[in-house]
């Protein structure tokens, strides 16, 4: 049987490290076993896929990483986040990731789901959490300092949040049900563009995102009801990936990463707009966010 082809590599931003395209996000291991975890793994070596995101407040899933990092120590770069707003908090979090990892460092450590106004200026602010991550760059805990969030508003917060702070990567939603809202699209091609000018790395969530689950049974452990046919995964994500300097964060499932995986594996060009046209038509989408 033959080995599925490599997901596309770039080099992820100013780090100047060459990252698969498809970020493995780390969401998907927040409730699952040690034993299933492992065979996650196993489909990301496969994909040569080099690059995990993680974070805090994901259950369970910087435990499951440790022993990967173990197993094949210096192949990843390793991400993981903080949701905390002051410096002491956000100190106290990266040690505590640092221990459950099972490292010395982490190659970027992002401040997470920064969005709400009075948090984003608690967070960017004398004492905030950025003034931890300054602190913990400078001890070398961290090499690189990211900023992530999510809804309708973020891409423009992203945008305030360079101008207060130099972040070496952003976060945030990016599929073409997004972007079909002008107030989004425009922040966020105007947020690509002065991330393409400062080589700052473009992490982007819920590209398989079809709507909330809105009372259905959830039948995966993503907070959205995504995508799951493998016809409709090629093309969102070979859409995403259209983007050059884009980056992809995987899908919060371990059943339905290998579809992902295997669509940026035979990425070769963006479907066309009628494409994507009609797959709005067979599955038709619901907003996220208001």
């Amino acid at each position: 049987m033959p080995m599925p082809m490599a997901v596309p590599m770039e080099t992820f931003g100013r780090t100047g490290h060459v990252s698969s395209r498809v970020i493995f996000g780390g969401a998907a291991l927040a409730e699952v076993s040690q034993a299933v975890a492992d065979r996650t793994l196993d489909v990301l070596l496969e994909y040569a896929v080099n690059h995990i995101d993680v974070a805090a407040d994901y259950g369970d899933a910087e435990l499951r990483v440790a022993p990967w990092l173990r197993r094949e120590p210096g192949r990843f770069f390793v991400a993981t986040k903080t949701g905390k707003r002051t410096a002491a908090e956000a100190r106290e979090e990266l040690h505590r990731s640092l221990d459950r990892l099972g490292v010395d460092s982490v190659d970027l450590w992002q401040l997470h789901a920064l969005a709400d106004p009075i948090e984003w200026d608690v967070a960017l602010s004398p004492g905030g959490a950025i003034e931890a991550a300054v602190e913990a760059r400078e001890q070398g805990l961290v090499r690189w300092i990211g900023v992530t969030g999510h809804g309708s508003q973020i891409a423009a917060t992203h945008r305030r949040s360079l101008e207060r702070f130099d972040f070496d990567s952003v976060l945030l939603p990016y599929s073409h049900v997004s972007m079909q809202l002008p107030y989004y699209a425009e922040n966020f091609e105007a947020l690509l563009a002065t991330c393409r000018e400062r080589r700052v790395a473009v992490q982007t969530i819920k590209a398989l995102a079809l709507r909330p689950w809105s009372g259905r049974p959830r039948t995966r452990s993503t907070w959205y009801e995504p995508l799951q046919d493998q016809d409709d995964i090629d093309l969102a994500v070979w859409w995403a990936l259209g983007r050059p300097e884009v980056f992809l964060d995987s899908v919060g499932d371990v059943d339905l990463l290998p579809r992902v995986l295997s669509a940026a594996a035979r990425f070769r060009q963006p479907p066309a707009e009628p494409a994507m046209q009609e797959l709005m038509r067979r599955r038709p989408p619901e907003p996220l966010f208001v």
